[in-house]
């Protein structure tokens, strides 16, 4: 993208006046400027510019209107999570059945190969139909070779003790000698089949992916990266002892949602990009954001009848504790999931009119807001497209289904299992490209309302003595003092 398209209007020329463009030119930022030509004359001087400083200051009137709006909302998020601080989730009987059940590390020790008949693997001679699918299989099972391994548990009060579990030809998991595996028990089954090979032992590879990425982000953010990757682990943390706990306990899953995502948001933002105006309009343009996604989400689900139970792992949630809202829970995970993906697009806006009006201070707000509007538009095309696939991908498996059912748009998209997902897109997308135009509105009045104190030379002002053919005043000497954003 070329300069013109990327900044309607061109930055302001270098100011022109006494001295060699090859010596130190000092900024109002204390910063030294070097120029390529040497010489003397009214082509040279010392360059006032803000190359090498921060982003132009916020005039004191306006932090204070920020800190006016932010400190309550911190401190109203500080009581959130100090009133519905959960005491721990409220115990329950075990059902045995999907993630509620109890499970030992083990190792699988012996694998040979047996008659899938001598072990009885299929239940009995088949004598069904075999041009059902049931029945084919069954055909295969009985003719074919089974595997049977023997399986030792590490980890329990039954350390050391050995089972048997016979797999299948068609089975998708086969087990391998030297196997890590997850071992579901039962105590209430026969001694004999109370151990079950419920899933693989993938902590390992799970552990090293993770710290591939953290040594990724590491070197190539450096401290910034270093940043995120605390601020990634404190979300981990509000999610794992205040939000689930919290939901859980029976509070409300949308009052749970929007404070613990708040406190995400603060944190997160704040830690990774430094306590500075800038910051604070993200903030704000991201609060404003998920407020929209809030009122819609809860309109539209309402609307809809989406009940939130639509699988098996949502209906042992109901069945282990009635007093859960499912619906709540469902608009809960939309606020969330689109926090993410909000933090980055305010961030992104926040930053590019910044640098717009670094790049040329004279302009307005509306110029500010018509130039970054023009960026966000391509931000916006990319991170809708982003949000579908990822919500496209994780269905992926359930379109499939519908796909060998043959069944049209019209009825895939009225299934409750469809139109979930259909609705936590919809809305989280319409939000994202709402952020777009708040967070740069917000922005562009932040920065166009600044007002420099007396000694704060910009840009725009040197642009504008040079042109009248004034010579400006000359810098103190020294380093200055890095103002604040």
């Amino acid at each position: 993208m070329t300069t013109t398209e990327q900044y309607p209007y061109p930055p302001p020329e270098p100011p022109r006046g006494h001295g060699s463009e090859n010596g130190h030119g000092h900024g109002p930022e204390g910063g030294h400027g070097h120029g390529p030509d040497p010489g003397h004359g009214h082509g040279s001087g010392h360059g006032h510019t803000h190359s090498h400083g921060p982003a132009a200051p916020v005039s004191r009137h306006l932090r204070k209107v920020i800190a006016a709006i932010l400190i309550p909302f911190t401190a109203a998020v500080v009581v959130g999570l100090v009133v519905l601080w959960p005491g721990g989730a409220p115990p329950h009987e075990r059902t045995g059945v999907g993630f509620d059940r109890q499970t030992q590390q083990a190792t699988v020790t012996e694998v040979v190969s047996v008659s899938c008949k001598s072990v009885n693997a299929s239940g009995g001679t088949p004598t069904g139909d075999t041009s059902t699918a049931e029945g084919s299989s069954a055909q295969q099972q009985a003719k074919g070779t089974c595997k049977k391994a023997t399986i030792r548990v590490d980890t329990g009060s039954d350390k050391g003790r050995t089972f048997t579990e016979i797999v299948q030809p068609d089975q998708s998991r086969q087990l391998h000698e030297g196997e890590k595996v997850v071992a579901a028990y039962e105590p209430s089954a026969p001694k004999d089949l109370q151990y079950s090979v419920t899933d693989v032992n993938r902590r390992f590879p799970m552990a090293l992916l993770a710290g591939i990425f953290a040594l990724a982000v590491v070197v190539v953010g450096r401290l910034r990266g270093i940043m995120a990757l605390v601020a990634l682990a404190v979300s981990f943390l509000v999610l794992t002892f205040f939000i689930l706990p919290a939901i859980l306990q029976g509070s409300n899953p949308l009052l749970v949602a929007v404070v613990g995502s708040s406190a995400i948001m603060l944190i997160a933002l704040y830690l990774c990009h430094g306590l500075s105006a800038r910051t604070s309009v993200a903030v704000l343009g991201t609060l404003l954001s998920l407020v929209l996604i809030g009122l819609l989400g809860s309109g539209f689900i309402g609307w809809a009848a989406l009940t939130g139970n639509t699988d098996d792992n949502t209906g042992l949630i109901h069945g282990l504790y009635p007093s859960i809202d499912m619906s709540g829970l469902l608009l809960a995970g939309v606020i969330i999931g689109s926090l993410g993906v909000l933090d980055d697009v305010t961030v992104t806006q926040t930053s590019a009119v910044w640098e717009l009006h670094e790049a040329n201070p004279s302009m307005g707000w509306r110029q500010l807001y018509r130039a970054g509007i023009r960026i966000g538009r391509d931000h916006i095309a990319s991170v809708v497209n982003t949000l579908v696939l990822a919500y496209a991908g994780a269905a992926l498996p359930l379109l499939l289904l519908f796909s060998i059912a043959q069944s049209g748009v019209g009825t895939v998209a009225n299934s409750e299992l469809v139109a979930e997902e259909i609705v936590r897109t919809l809305v989280g997308s319409i939000g994202l490209v709402a952020s777009v135009p708040v967070t740069t509105l917000l922005a562009a009045l932040v920065v166009a309302a600044d007002r420099p104190g007396p000694h704060t030379a910009t840009a725009g002002t040197v642009a504008a003595a040079g042109t009248a053919g004034a010579v400006p005043a000359p810098a103190r000497p020294g380093r200055g003092r890095r103002r604040k954003r």
